[in-house]
């Protein structure tokens, strides 16, 4: 039997285009959101028929996905449980903590069960600082709304080695998600992307170095394990069961379809996308990306995870074990601390992922 896929789906709209963003967005109102759902709705029926696969994860990112509202939410997550199985375990929403409005209970009520708050921050001058458009006690309202509905399982994300950010401001942030009875935290280093604001402003940031941003990370991490949290990907945290089932799919190389502009997708053993742009959405515009699924890339994805690569998974997915090749480069970097070996394979540690893009490559050469 096969596996079941995930499910993503792209909402392209926001109120503000932040300065640090580079993913696909645009402004919209009332019509355009109706006509986009629409459109969404029109593309899930001919994926599910098309797949034929049971989902059980649907995650809606964006831009803001809240935008649209919880009635059209709700719709569209009926819609694709009816055409992808009935199944699904977790639905995602991410949130933006300026919508003080936001009916928590209708989404609640639609199945929807997990809330991602797009936080970054606990502090109001950094906030400010990333163009963001609300403050703190705007995002605890919003918190304590989707609690006060019954969500339990909520996800915030954090920034940082921000310019100016302290250890002391970064701490008040962490202190803030726990005291919200976050299950789950995305903590993010800021990194400056071409077309963005931020990128034309780049000389004047003052952005901290890479010493400075690998120490504000060792803070985070130690601050998260006080707190209780499992450090359980390079960016993420959670309590104990709460880990992201989505994003689970990507870092386990297992198979999902992006629908919407910009949205990514790995089937059948091909990856492919939809380039960044309504319109080639609505004409089923797709590039293909190359193949996937390979032994190379199954390993630099797994070791983002802190389960990192068995000899068990890679059997159960290439029928053989962690060739001898792989085991030795992962071997010298034991003594260093960026490794740590197991009986049956090896994952990243905390050090190891700092300087975890050149570490992969090495032990992949």
């Amino acid at each position: 039997m096969m596996k079941p896929i995930g499910v993503y789906i792209h909402v392209p709209f926001c109120a503000k285009k932040c300065p640090y963003c580079d993913f696909y967005s645009r402004t919209g109102n009332e019509t355009a959101y109706d006509t986009y759902t629409d459109m969404l709705m029109k593309k899930i029926v001919c994926w599910g028929e098309k797949l034929n696969r049971n989902a059980d994860t649907l995650y809606f990112g964006g831009g803001t996905p809240s935008l649209l509202g919880a009635e059209r939410l709700v719709t569209i997550t009926a819609l694709a449980g009816k055409y992808f199985g009935n199944n699904i375990k977790e639905t995602t929403v991410e949130v933006n903590p300026s919508k003080e409005d936001f009916d928590f209970e209708k989404l609640m009520q639609g199945g929807i069960n997990r809330i991602s708050v797009g936080l970054q921050s606990a502090n109001d001058n950094e906030l400010e600082f990333l163009g963001r458009q609300h403050n703190t006690a705007q995002a605890k309202k919003c918190i304590n709304a989707a609690k006060n509905a019954g969500f339990e399982n909520i996800s915030l994300d954090l920034m940082i080695a921000l310019p100016n950010q302290t250890k002391s401001s970064l701490e008040r942030s962490v202190d803030f998600c726990a005291e919200q009875g976050a299950k789950h935290i995305s903590a993010y280093i800021l990194k400056i992307e071409p077309k963005t604001v931020f990128y034309k402003n780049r000389e004047k940031l003052h952005l901290p170095d890479d010493d400075e941003a690998a120490e504000m990370y060792e803070v985070l991490c130690e601050l998260m394990k006080q707190y209780g949290y499992t450090h359980y990907e390079i960016s993420n945290f959670c309590k104990r069961g709460y880990e992201s089932r989505h994003n689970l799919k990507y870092w386990h190389d297992e198979e999902y379809i992006g629908i919407g502009p910009s949205a990514h997708s790995f089937i059948d053993g091909k990856r492919f996308y939809c380039p960044g742009k309504i319109k080639s959405f609505e004409e089923d515009e797709s590039i293909f990306d190359g193949d996937g699924g390979g032994e190379e890339e199954f390993i630099m994805l797994g070791l983002r995870l802190s389960e990192g690569i068995t000899n068990q998974s890679y059997m159960q997915r290439f029928g053989k074990a962690i060739p001898d090749s792989y085991i030795k480069n992962a071997q010298r970097f034991e003594k260093t601390g960026l490794v740590r070996m197991t009986d049956n394979g090896f994952t990243l540690t905390e050090k190891g992922f700092m300087v975890s893009n050149s570490l992969i490559t090495e032990i992949l050469t």
